[in-house]
């Protein structure tokens, strides 16, 4: 039996590209990410139609939960928020812009050492790798077969993938991944496939 995962990443928010937003609440889509989320869900629904979509779940934070939300309504299936699913734990740099970044040693560090480096205060890749291995293998346990769309957040969707290609976490730049894109993961016991990469919504 095979489970079908759809690694959404949220839609654009207005802080996107200029401050790591990480966990800090009241980020909510801005009026493009708003329409980007509409589309992918109009795409989406059409594109699983074929198979039973099982759930539809979301990262706890507001981008994402808008994101989801027009999918579930969509499949008319409810909106079930999941903690695995949650952005990285960025710690003390939560909030910050990525300009002030740059001349943070520690920053560097993560970008040239994923690895092994973290956040101070924060989550390790392996951290955002093992909470998401296992919560996929608990969707496998409950829905043996089927589809499920799980919306969630750049470097989530980066540490899984490459987990399931069998890179290291250095590797997490050679992936792409836009806001309101789609990438999808075969998970059986036999393994796992990349079935598609970074779909970007049109």
């Amino acid at each position: 039996m095979t489970l079908v995962v759809h690694l959404i990443r949220h839609a654009a928010h207005g802080l996107l590209g200029r401050v790591l937003t990480g966990r800090m609440p009241g980020v909510p889509l801005s009026p493009e990410g708003r329409a980007q989320a509409e589309r992918l869900a109009g795409r989406l629904a059409g594109r699983l139609a074929g198979a039973p979509v099982r759930a539809v779940q979301t990262s706890p934070l507001e981008r994402a939960r808008e994101t989801a939300a027009p999918i579930a309504a969509r499949l008319n299936l409810p909106l079930d928020t999941a903690p695995a699913l949650d952005e990285i734990d960025f710690g003390a740099w939560t909030g910050r812009s990525f300009d002030a970044l740059q001349d943070d040693p520690d920053w560097r560090r993560w970008n040239g050492a994923r690895g092994l480096a973290r956040p101070p205060g924060g989550e390790s890749m392996a951290a955002v790798q093992a909470r998401m291995r296992d919560h996929i293998e608990d969707l496998r346990a409950a829905h043996p077969d089927g589809q499920v769309a799980l919306v969630s957040h750049c470097d989530v969707i980066r540490a899984t993938l490459l987990l399931y290609l069998g890179l290291s976490a250095d590797a997490y730049d050679r992936i792409a991944v836009d806001p309101a894109s789609v990438s999808t993961v075969a998970v059986g016991d036999w393994g796992a496939r990349i079935l598609t990469l970074n779909e970007a919504c049109p």
